[in-house]
């Protein structure tokens, strides 16, 4: 999370994971993603496509000779991985995150829209 590294694909088993419940930040436990945004994309990592109001921020990743947006956690700055957009509706987007930066509470319901969570 802190050194901007991005796990191997298939190594998580949170991308397997379709509970209900929130996903969190595994460096500050700020919640990020509710399950209902949760969708196999058939790319090895946990994929969503929508996090929590405010709950994320991005940057531009030129790393590898290409151009992607980083996606990191709003409060602690943690790297969760990279948002694209080939993703389902209603967003068309794909937050493919690593499984390492996610802590799972299952059974947790995502804070109100505008809560004090981000």
């Amino acid at each position: 999370m802190r050194e901007h590294g991005t796990e191997r694909a298939g190594s998580s088993p949170l991308d397997k994971q379709y509970g209900e419940g929130v996903y969190r930040c595994a460096g500050c436990g700020q919640p990020l993603f509710a399950s209902t945004t949760k969708f196999n994309s058939h790319t090895g990592w946990p994929s969503f496509w929508a996090p929590l109001d405010q709950a994320t921020e991005t940057d531009t990743d030129r790393s590898f000779f290409m151009t992607r947006t980083e996606v990191h956690c709003s409060r602690c700055g943690g790297h969760l991985g990279h948002v694209f957009d080939d993703g389902p509706e209603p967003t068309g987007q794909r937050y493919c995150m690593n499984g390492v930066s996610l802590d799972f509470y299952p059974g947790e319901a995502p804070p109100e829209a505008g809560g004090s969570s981000s």
